[in-house]
């Protein structure tokens, strides 16, 4: 069994059950963890906005804990501040959002404080999106957005069958200037290049002075792939896409059956 001192939990479909609830068993098998020596970092598309009801939950706290954000766009301390971060141009915001136009999608950018979604008629997967990750929507005009706030990341929104076309028809070199992840059914994300998951876990895991072989990472989506690919223990969920399931070295139960807490007690405690 492999030495493990860091485990990487994405949220949506992996901590949170079918309710989007943190189970008890979860919370319990994380602290259990934590007493061990063992730090848990949250790694998710939301901002820290989103992150800090279950950083609190799980009694997570301080300038020595750790969350990934923005789909590994930004590393941050439990306390909020930025360690590292990576963004994408004004100019490349308005190309990705003319894109949007040819896609037939809806279009939003997230800063560290605001979504702006350039559409007048907001999807309703934006409105979803703001009460999730508790984060307010600012409707602009794309010239209404200012050159120098900072772009985290641009998304196309739609029905999962117009994203799943969308998907489909993004031109190949956009694939090889951005990092591009279909993160849920209803949303593509672009990010700077090297943002992923798995580049930020690999980047803290160092700044830990970590390996690889002491992380495990759990997910259930295409943009987990990086990281669950990065860790030594990768785990997909019982209820992952199957494309996850495919890299991934260990399966866990569904998130319904709290195979966050089934993962953690197998494969890093080593109970069963």
């Amino acid at each position: 069994m492999k030495d493990i001192k860091l485990i990487a939990i994405d949220i949506d479909g992996t901590l949170l059950n079918e309710e989007n609830n943190l189970a008890q068993e979860t919370i319990d098998a994380i602290t259990e963890a934590r007493k061990q020596g063992i730090k848990v970092v949250l790694c998710t598309g939301r901002p820290l906005t989103g992150v800090k009801t279950y950083l609190k939950a799980l009694n997570i706290s301080g300038h020595d804990e750790y969350a990934i954000t923005f789909n590994g766009s930004q590393v941050q301390d439990a306390d909020g501040n930025i360690i590292e971060k990576e963004n994408i141009t004004h100019d490349e915001f308005l190309e990705l959002e003319k894109l949007s136009h040819k896609l037939d999608t809806n279009f939003q950018i997230e800063t560290a404080d605001y979504i702006y979604a350039t559409n007048r008629d907001l999807s309703p997967f934006s409105i979803a999106e703001s009460y999730l990750v508790k984060m307010p929507i600012k409707v602009r005009e794309p010239n209404e957005i200012d050159e120098s706030i900072e772009v985290v990341k641009a998304m196309l929104i739609a029905n999962p069958d117009v994203i799943d076309k969308a998907f489909e028809e993004i031109p190949e070199d956009l694939f090889n200037r951005f990092s591009v992840v279909k993160s849920t059914p209803v949303f593509i994300e672009f990010m700077n290049k090297k943002s992923s998951k798995g580049n930020a876990l690999d980047s803290l895991a160092k700044d830990l002075n970590l390996t690889a072989d002491n992380v495990m990472a759990i997910g259930d989506q295409n943009n987990d792939m990086t990281m669950v690919k990065y860790a030594g223990t990768g785990v997909a969920m019982g209820n992952a896409v199957d494309e996850l399931k495919a890299i991934a070295n260990k399966v866990t139960k569904t998130n319904k059956e709290n195979g966050v807490a089934y993962a953690i007690r197998n494969f890093a405690l080593n109970k069963k």
